[in-house]
């Protein structure tokens, strides 16, 4: 949930804060915000795609956000975080706030209001509100944004395509690390989970599709379509998506009952169509076989294969999105994401490798149930690298901010949990993992965490395995 920071209360009364202005990643200083706990994100969404070409590749948006959130602080302001948005009104516990301009530092400003700062050379985009009467802890506030603006393509740190990514028939929506700001006003860290609803109004003939499950039939009125969808189950909002487009969707479930929603696009290649609709056929034997580590996490599962591309997949709670084509090893990482990274979210994004080395991982042994490489040759593949190449360099407990989606993340992140399980044996290992899961769904927890779970499991002293293969930026050759 959402950090607290400490504040003593002066003699005679609360004191009233200022929320933080992020949630306290070092990677992301202005990711998340303080003071506050969301509960549930309703996004109201009026999405118009790009003309055809060679009209410019920009769509327009409108929004209105309904936020529910909890006071952890005595707040005299809080933030949020938005980017490339216009905000047009703000309304907190039904009182309007008016409009003023970013204050100097540490200035008074009267009455109700809000600013707006976004400093793209800072990576800082923050809506500031503040509230008056001013909020106590405990206090729940209903904050209402209406918001919007021209749709563009945005960028990563890194400077890869993520958030509300602009298409020519409608946008691919994958927010990973801090990506949802660019389409809702939103606390932008794992640490603050929260539910959603979704309305998505767009042109009729367009598919739009959310995490969760459609909360009712979808509706056309003069030409446009409302898509509705809820998801109940908490979320970060990384993982958050409501992508648009020309969509089929096709509907299943799994022998235990899970729904699973695949929306696919109608424009793939025949030989991009053919692999998805092998790989996403084996999405119910993927989920029975990854529940090895627990029962599937939430209220459904799917998939969104889009006709363009982002570059990548990302593991969008319930729903992956995949670019241009959902290939068998591919779906397998991505739902095992499910319960590595959407059930169990990284504390800080250093600890991402938690994520993508049990998502690889899992990927190395459903590739093995199916007859396979087996685990240990993929180990051996990966120990097979030599010790002076780059590869080994990644410190995967603290790769950086640049290094989060580097090789060594995703690959020796997955043979460092290979060689943990040999090192206390398969039954530990498998019950750390249920633990892992258990003990931390709906929440988040740090690689620190790990390591005093699998040491209370298995009752060793695992030290020296975490700093030479999680802390040391070298290969590893004894453990």
């Amino acid at each position: 949930m959402a950090p607290v920071a400490s504040t003593a209360v002066p003699e005679g009364g609360p004191r009233y804060v200022a929320g933080a202005s992020g949630a306290g990643d070092p990677y992301f200083p202005f990711a998340g915000n303080g003071g506050y706990d969301v509960q549930h994100y309703d996004l109201d969404i009026t999405y118009t795609p790009p003309a055809p070409a060679p009209a410019p590749l920009s769509g327009q948006f409108e929004g209105v956000a309904t936020i529910e959130l909890r006071a952890t602080q005595d707040l005299d302001r809080f933030n949020l975080d938005l980017r490339g948005m216009d905000v047009h009104r703000v309304t907190v516990n039904g009182r309007r706030a008016t409009e003023v301009a970013p204050p100097p530092e540490g200035a008074e400003v009267e009455g109700q209001a809000y600013w707006h700062v976004q400093n793209d050379t800072r990576r800082q985009w923050e809506l500031t509100i503040q509230p008056r009467p001013k909020v106590k802890a405990g206090r729940s506030v209903e904050l209402v944004v209406e918001y919007g603006g021209a749709t563009t393509r945005p960028q990563d740190i890194e400077g890869a395509l993520y958030g509300w990514v602009t298409t020519r028939d409608g946008a691919m929506v994958a927010n990973e690390p801090e990506g949802a700001m660019t389409w809702y006003p939103v606390s932008d860290h794992p640490t603050d989970k929260a539910t959603y609803s979704f309305e998505i109004t767009v042109p009729e003939g367009k598919v739009a599709v959310a995490n969760g499950l459609p909360a009712r039939e979808p509706t056309t009125v003069d030409g446009w379509t409302t898509w509705y969808w809820d998801a109940p189950d908490l979320q970060a909002s990384y993982l958050s998506t409501a992508s648009v487009g020309d969509y089929d969707l096709r509907v299943s479930e799994t022998a235990d009952g899970v729904p699973i929603i695949d929306a696919v696009d109608d424009n793939l290649t025949p030989n991009n169509l053919a692999r998805t609709n092998a790989g996403l056929a084996l999405q119910a034997e993927m989920i029975d076989f990854l529940g090895m580590f627990g029962p599937y996490p939430f209220n459904s599962s799917g998939s969104i294969v889009d006709d363009d591309s982002i570059g990548y997949a990302l593991e969008t709670q319930t729903r992956p999105v995949y670019s241009r084509v959902a290939g068998e090893g591919t779906v397998v990482h991505e739902l095992a994401h499910q319960w590595f990274g959407n059930a169990v979210s990284p504390e800080r994004w250093a600890d991402i490798w938690l994520n993508e080395g049990w998502a690889t991982y899992a990927e190395w042994t459903w590739t093995e149930d199916r007859g396979g490489d087996t685990a240990q040759e993929q180990f051996e593949n990966v120990m097979s690298i030599p010790a002076d190449d780059e590869f080994w360099a990644t410190e995967i407990a603290d790769p950086g901010p640049l290094g989060l989606f580097l090789g060594g993340v995703y690959d020796r992140g997955a043979a460092t949990l290979y060689a943990l399980k040999v090192k206390i044996g398969d039954d530990d290992f498998l019950a750390a993992a249920r633990e892992w899961v258990s003990r931390y769904d709906s929440a988040t927890a740090s690689t620190a965490d790990f390591q005093a779970l699998v040491e209370e499991v298995s009752g060793e002293d695992l030290d020296e395995f975490f700093t030479v293969w999680t802390n040391t930026p070298e290969k590893p050759t004894s453990w």
